[in-house]
């Protein structure tokens, strides 16, 4: 039987562009056929992050989905034609949506992720699987991470060898062992991408040149070091609404001297490396597989590299794309009837059949 075509779409929560893909799919496999970066358009992005850290009336809750139905329908779109392809041989688009609120802990546990799919699935005219996360959460788990899934479905014959770490806005880790582990670490991207954001315009540190030009400030690293999430043993999860700018501030605050900006920036990006190598080291494999668009962060790597000297850090070729490659993966598991194997990962009950279909 011939591989399957799907479509991937990803908008993480560093809100710096929809990833989109066209694989091909059996139960071997997923090849990587085509990507695509759309936009993410500037206005859009303000708005979403001045929702998250403010309330907002339920009118622009309703809005902002519309309006993210509307952009992942475009960048679809722009795609299809610029790799030329025919959209009848596409069995479904996988589309996580744009996170706005993870919150898999107290009364109420809920996950959040906007983009009407019913309006990507009338403008392109194929079907799409969205709304992936509630299953597992109305199931007991957090919802998060979904990666070491897809992470095991790849490399799941390199088993105690090899760890996979995915940057991204959030920072998490695949253990390649059975039961199969895997947990967020804690910022991946996010605190950096804002913090340059506002002290140089910027809307990520490019290869973490900036970084590099500060020092760290150990007394901030110790604080952040300090935060419960660290200590918490896995499964666990987190998001934006745990690490973000006011987070930050709040420490800052207890300095009792200024901090440069580009030392704040570097000690962000010590956070990251130390956070997660701490992790790795847990597990002592003889690669560390990095992906997400952390993995571009030269410097960052760099750093990792020497927080664990004995185990050889990797960037994987598609490393950019391999979240939107799930989502195609998950929008094949769902057409199939076909449970995704998370349970010890999120602290789920049990396994799940994942996302609903918007046809």
């Amino acid at each position: 039987m011939s591989k399957e075509k799907y479509i991937g779409m990803m908008s993480g929560t560093s809100l710096d562009g929809v990833d989109v893909v066209l694989c091909a799919i059996d139960k071997n496999g997923c090849d990587l056929l085509a990507s695509y970066e759309h936009p993410f358009p500037t206005h859009l992005k303000e708005e979403i992050l001045a929702m998250v850290s403010t309330p907002v009336a339920l009118q622009k809750v309703g809005e902002i989905d519309h309006k993210l139905g509307l952009l992942f329908a475009e960048a679809v779109t722009r795609f299809v034609e610029k790799e030329a392809i025919d959209l009848k041989q596409v069995k479904a688009i996988g589309s996580h949506g744009q996170t706005l609120w993870h919150q898999p802990e107290g009364t109420s546990p809920f996950s959040m992720q906007l983009g009407d799919p019913n309006i990507i699935a009338v403008r392109t005219g194929v079907k799409v699987v969205a709304d992936f996360r509630r299953k597992d959460m109305a199931l007991g788990g957090s919802g998060a991470p979904f990666a070491p899934a897809f992470h095991r479905f790849l490399f799941g014959r390199e088993e105690g060898a090899v760890c996979v770490a995915n940057i991204g806005g959030i920072a998490n880790l695949t253990v390649l062992k059975t039961p199969l582990v895997g947990y967020d670490t804690g910022p991946g991207n996010m605190l950096m991408d804002s913090w340059i954001a506002k002290y140089q315009h910027q809307s990520y540190d490019k290869e973490g040149q900036w970084a590099k030009e500060g020092e760290v400030n150990y007394t901030l690293l110790e604080r952040m070091m300090k935060d419960t999430y660290f200590a918490k043993a896995y499964p666990k999860s987190t998001g934006r609404e745990k690490f973000n700018l006011a987070w930050l501030h709040a420490l800052l605050e207890r300095e009792h001297t200024c901090i440069k900006p580009v030392d704040v920036q570097r000690t962000l990006l010590e956070l990251t490396a130390l956070s997660l190598s701490n992790e790795v080291l847990k597990f002592n494999p003889d690669m560390l597989l990095l992906c997400g668009g952390g993995a571009k962060n030269r410097f960052l790597v760099e750093r990792m590299g020497v927080l664990m000297p004995n185990i050889q850090v990797g960037i994987m070729a598609e490393a950019e794309m391999l979240e939107a490659m799930m989502m195609a993966w998950l929008a094949y598991k769902r057409l199939h009837h076909e449970h995704i194997l998370l349970k010890e990962v999120t602290g789920a009950k049990a396994n799940a059949i994942l996302g609903g279909v918007y046809q």
